[in-house]
This record gives structure tokens, sequence and C-alpha cells, in this order.
């Protein structure tokens, strides 16, 4: 829920537990507390599609059992080990810090990685105020981080099991050519295409590519997103980053981007969140400001985390009776 820095404060100050979401400015300002943060001005509210600079978001979580804790990039590989086996963890990563890269690049690898519940999101900024610095904070220690990453790790009863869910609208264009990658990273020169090395940031000027879609990369059977952030200076710069071995093409074409996001979202109309994230770039090219979402609220990212790094998706934890 939307609410004022006064009406956030008070429900610290009340000892509940507590995900916030909001400018670098206000969370700085908030009371030590059970309260992890990150910055963001972009959100999902109950009634739609949300900019602002005033109000925080906040998700609240009645767990009695929980740990809030920080990480860099030399100890993050930990956060799988620090997270309950019966539950489930929010993680947010400043944008651009050496956590986001270590996360980004080596997450899939950590132990207990996919036995664990890990959710959580890139913390951003305002793109058109500058000045501007992503963070996560650890209320409980009263720190802000541009360098380190922040977990709230929540369990939950017995008799609960705990699911993670992606919401995407994409899929591999099966005719178009096979992207493959010798370097790895955010940032690349060169790729093969069907086998023949290009210069990438050529082969898409020279055909025309919408990079609006992104690349869609086939881990074990699974869609992942990497999503185009810029070209520059010859090189082609993502959200997340590519990995060698890994079999990518261009997502298939959209004719209406807001319509399918929309159609597919209303799938989930009944499904009750705990806790869910929603990508920046299906914000901006789903024109969602001021458009209503159902049933997943909360902020708007620059990358999310469904146990490891996803782009342009809408990802979600979801707690329900254990069903023998």
């Amino acid at each position: 829920m939307l609410l004022t820095f006064n009406e956030t404060s008070k429900m610290i100050q009340e000892g509940r537990l507590l995900h916030i979401a909001g400018t670098e400015a206000l969370l700085k300002k908030l009371p030590m507390g059970n309260w992890i943060g990150g910055s963001t001005e972009y959100f999902m509210a109950k009634d739609g599609g949300k900019v602002s600079g005033d109000l925080l978001f906040v998700t609240e979580f009645t767990n009695k059992n929980f740990i809030i804790k920080s990480y860099n990039e030399h100890d993050i590989n930990q956060v799988t080990a620090d997270s309950f086996e019966n539950g489930f963890t929010v993680l947010i990563i400043p944008f651009d810090s050496a956590a986001h890269k270590e996360y980004a690049q080596n997450a899939a690898g950590y132990d207990k990685m996919f036995l664990r519940n890990i959710v959580g999101w890139i913390s951003g900024l305002n793109l058109n105020v500058p000045g501007q610095t992503p963070i996560a904070v650890n209320g409980s220690a009263a720190e802000a981080f541009s360098d380190k990453a922040v977990a709230l790790h929540l369990q939950v009863p017995e008799d609960k099991t705990v699911s993670v869910g992606i919401i995407n609208i994409f899929e591999q264009d099966t005719a178009s050519p096979l992207i493959e990658f010798t370097e790895e990273g955010f940032s690349v020169k060169k790729c093969l295409v069907d086998g023949k090395e290009v210069i990438f940031a050529d082969y898409i000027a020279e055909n025309a590519i919408d990079t609006k879609l992104p690349i869609v990369g086939d881990y074990s059977g699974s869609d992942i997103n990497i999503s185009f952030k810029s070209i520059e200076n010859g090189l082609v710069n993502f959200y997340a980053p590519v990995f060698s071995g890994i079999k990518y093409r261009m997502a298939k074409a959209i004719s209406d981007y807001e319509s399918l996001f929309n159609e597919r979202i209303a799938e989930y109309k009944d499904t009750r969140s705990e806790f869910s994230c929603n990508c920046i770039l299906n914000f901006l090219y789903g024109e969602l400001e001021n458009k209503k979402i159902e049933a997943f609220a909360g902020p708007i990212t620059f990358g999310e985390i469904a146990y490891q790094l996803v782009n342009q998706t809408l990802v979600y934890i979801s707690v329900r009776e254990f069903c023998r």
C-alpha cells in the first residue's frame, strides 16, 4: 500500500515488520526498526501504476520468526544458507553495485539456491531525475547502502507451503536466428548469429531489431529474458548478464504490449501474493501508469529476483495451506 512518510514512520515505531520502497531521500529519514527498503519512485498500487517521490510503498509481514541481514559482494553467496528451509527471503540489491553484478553472474551456482525461496528486486531511481543513487536499507541497523544488498528472511509455519511465481509474456521466436555469446557479462561487443561471428550492435541496426523486446535464453527448458539497456560506443548493454553455453533467440514480436501484459495478468486475478514486484520496462512499454492490476501491487524495479536475476517479468511469492 502507498503511504505517506508519517504513516510509514508510525508503523515502524509500532514495531511492525515491513518491506518499504521509495526514494533514497525518504528511506534515509525513516526511523530504525524491523524493516528493509529499496529505492524507486515507480509503483504498482491497487488503484494503478504510480510515479511518486513523496509516497512509500509498504508491505507488512506478520511472520513471527525473521532475520534481517546485509550482504556485500563477497558474502552474498550466503543468502541461501541464511534463508529458512520453510519460508522465503526478500532480497534487495542496488542497481549497478558490485553485489548486483556478483549475484547476477553467479547466483545460479550458490549452494541450495533452488531449494530455498528467494525473491526480490534491484533498486533504482527515477529515470528523469538526475543525482540519485540506488540504495538498499537495513532498517534494523539504520544503514543505507549503495554497495550492499539487504535481505529479510522469513519463516512460515509448518502447515504452510511457499511458491515463487514468474509472469513472463515473452517466449523465444523459434523462427529467428540462434544467438550465442563467447563473452559473458552485462555488456558484449561480438556474438555468434547462427554460428557466424558478428558485431552485435551492427547486427541489431542492420536488421532493425526492436530492443523493447528482450533476447530469451533457454535455461534448462525455462525461458529467461535478458533485456536491452542501451547501445553505446559499439557495445550492447543489458540489464542482466548473458552467458556462454546458453542458446538465445529474440523474443517473439508482440503486436500490443499493453493488451498482452494485462491479458496475462488477468489470468492471476485470484492470486494472493505476499510480495510482488514488476519490471520498469513492463511499466514503461506496457504503459502501466494509472492502469490497474488487481492481483499484484509492489515496487517497479530495475531487475527482478526469482532465485536468480530475471528481466521484464513480474515476480511474486505465495503462501498457502500445505496440502497432503
